[in-house]
């Protein structure tokens, strides 16, 4: 039987991805190798290429190639507004809508006291600062619809008390949602966000 040291570390190293297990992983890899010249080295030559320039943007936490990203460095975002996400795969979220126009902060995950997580594990203090050092007029918290979620906006919140205007997203229905396909936490919130027609 071959060696395949190279082979079973690159599937435990797959299978550590977010959605895949070692199934998964293995299925992958084998994939890759029969896809040589098509996939495996272009990802091989791709992933190197982001391992050397990829960072996190030093004001807003997002992932570039540059140390301020684009949505930091154009004037035209400072509006006033930084919308506040968990990760970055949520402001990429929120960009793909078109719809904000502002800039961005990224905590980097919620508080959470049974991982641990405090404060000073996210990005909170960074958020204080611009605040108190950027013409910022309305915070506008993005974050997911957890208790860690929302323990971390009335945290977030309790900071920013008499600094800033804040708001959140609404919570509620989604367009085209069905009332009977809803879970009870969903319903709750849209109740309670109701507004006048």
């Amino acid at each position: 039987m071959p060696d395949r040291t190279e082979i079973d570390a690159l599937i435990e190293l797959m299978a550590r991805l977010p959605g895949l297990g070692p199934r998964s992983a293995r299925r992958a890899v084998l994939h890759l190798i029969r896809k040589r010249a098509l996939l495996l080295q272009p990802l091989a030559d791709a992933m190197q290429a982001v391992a050397s320039t990829a960072r996190e943007c030093l004001n807003c936490g997002n992932v570039g190639t540059a140390d301020i990203c684009p949505i930091c460095a154009d004037e035209t975002r400072g509006n006033g507004q930084i919308c506040v996400v968990e990760d970055v795969a949520d402001l990429w979220a929120m960009e793909r809508s078109g719809v904000f126009k502002g800039r961005y902060h990224v905590l980097g995950g919620t508080l959470s006291a049974l991982d641990s997580v405090g404060p000073e594990e996210l990005r909170i203090p960074q958020l204080v600062t611009r605040i108190d050092t950027e013409a910022v007029t309305e915070v506008i918290l993005a974050l997911n619809a957890t208790v860690d979620g929302q323990t971390t906006a009335h945290y977030i919140a309790d900071q920013l008390e008499h600094r800033v205007a804040l708001s959140s997203l609404a919570q509620g229905v989604p367009i085209g949602g069905e009332l009977d396909y809803l879970d009870d936490g969903t319903i709750t919130a849209a109740l309670n966000s109701r507004k006048r027609l």
